[in-house]
């Protein structure tokens, strides 16, 4: 137990709180039990300590992690007992899906220990949501995803620019004194400004072991897959950042993959859980519905900018941008007459010469523009979509 304290608050006293994500503020810590979920690489696990280093005492914390050589000989609900017995108020777990039965035992640690409040996290979205029925009515969830364009300014440049709502920014109420010309750090933000760790040397191989590391252990080992699928997952992927954007053929892909057709839409589904695509459905089924999927894209720009080299199409990676930035927080759909739907909103999307013919029909419609400084009428700038969180 000493050693665990020891290595929690080496961690505690190491992390900076100079920049905190909007998750931050957004997440109620007061949860009796909380999980915080996402992809691997977003920013769980200094979100974590930066909350304990500013609200909470080092004697009455501890932070483990469930990869901890510890666990391999002691089990959880054990070092939670004696820590408790020390006083022990707030148990932070990260990377909890790593721990053999976990859920079960998060449930008899909620049911033991009454006082206690457990904050754990998990990157393998797929065994979180598995294992978290056991903790349906204990746990509450929240979701996390990279930076986004307001918070990278933030993160990158010291730029302190509130959040705006949807509504401010349909209204071209986002004006930004602060940045002049934002065009040149948009590029730069699409490029490699969604992960936190994009500050670090070695970006481009960081990414690229996120994207193995998920591809080949995560969804694998989830659905009890072998290696060769894992490489398939992969070749799935470079097919669909190359895309324009991607309409699935399910007959067509099973076949370039020597695949099942029944199997090719559980493996979009998964990886979609996992944090590496996105899938856009037709709106009559609902967001989260398993109905007709109309177009899959890359989660995110940098993963576009990664996986594609030298062929990211412009128009796929505009509607990458948007789809993501909405997603957070608003139903996303396809739309019949446009790009998108949004809270009944019909959205096209396109460079900056781009007409709106395509919204004659919508009746709450708007055209979202690349290159363009500043919005006018219905005509609002992509990047504006970055400042929702």
């Amino acid at each position: 137990m000493e050693t665990l304290f020891q290595y929690s608050n080496k961690l505690i006293s190491e992390v900076s709180v100079e920049f905190v994500r909007h998750a931050y503020n957004s997440i109620n810590w007061n949860n009796r039990m909380l999980g915080v979920i996402g992809p691997r690489g977003v920013g769980k696990t200094t979100l974590l300590l930066q909350y304990i280093k500013n609200n909470l005492s080092l004697k009455e914390t501890l932070y483990v992690t469930a990869e901890d050589f510890y666990f391999a000989n002691n089990r959880l609900i054990d070092v939670a007992s004696e820590f408790v017995k020390w006083g022990g108020k707030h148990l932070f777990i990260d990377e909890i899906h790593k721990y053999p039965d976990w859920s079960k035992e998060l449930k008899l640690l909620y049911d033991y220990h009454p006082d206690l409040k457990i904050v754990f996290s998990g990157s393998s979205v797929l065994d979180i949501k598995k294992g978290s029925a056991d903790l349906s009515r204990r746990a509450v969830m929240f979701y996390m995803q990279g930076l986004s364009f307001r918070e990278y300014l933030a993160f990158a440049y010291q730029l302190r620019i509130r959040p705006y709502t949807l509504e401010e920014i349909l209204a071209n109420k986002l004006q930004l004194k602060e940045i002049p010309h934002p065009l040149p750090l948009f590029q730069e933000y699409l490029k490699k400004g969604y992960y936190p760790f994009a500050a670090e040397e070695g970006f481009q191989i960081k990414l690229m072991q996120v994207v193995n590391q998920t591809l080949e252990v995560d969804i694998p080992s989830f659905a009890n897959m072998n290696v060769s699928t894992g490489r398939k997952l992969k070749q799935l992927m470079a097919i669909v950042a190359e895309s324009i954007p991607f309409k699935p053929n399910m007959s067509k892909i099973a076949e370039l993959l020597s695949i099942s057709r029944n199997n090719v839409g559980d493996y979009f589904l998964y990886m979609e859980e996992a944090g590496m695509i996105m899938q856009a459905r037709n709106p009559t089924e609902g967001i989260r519905a398993l109905g007709k999927v109309e177009k899959i894209y890359l989660e995110n720009p940098n993963l576009v900018f990664s996986l594609a080299n030298q062929h990211q199409d412009k128009g796929n990676l505009r509607e990458t941008f948007f789809m993501n930035q909405l997603k957070l927080t608003h139903a996303i759909t396809s739309s019949p007459i446009a790009d998108f739907r949004v809270d009944g909103i019909d959205f096209e999307i396109g460079r900056k010469n781009k007409s709106g013919k395509q919204l004659s029909q919508a009746k709450n419609g708007y055209l979202v523009k690349d290159d363009i400084e500043t919005g006018y009428l219905n005509t609002i700038p992509l990047w504006n979509f970055g400042f929702l969180y």
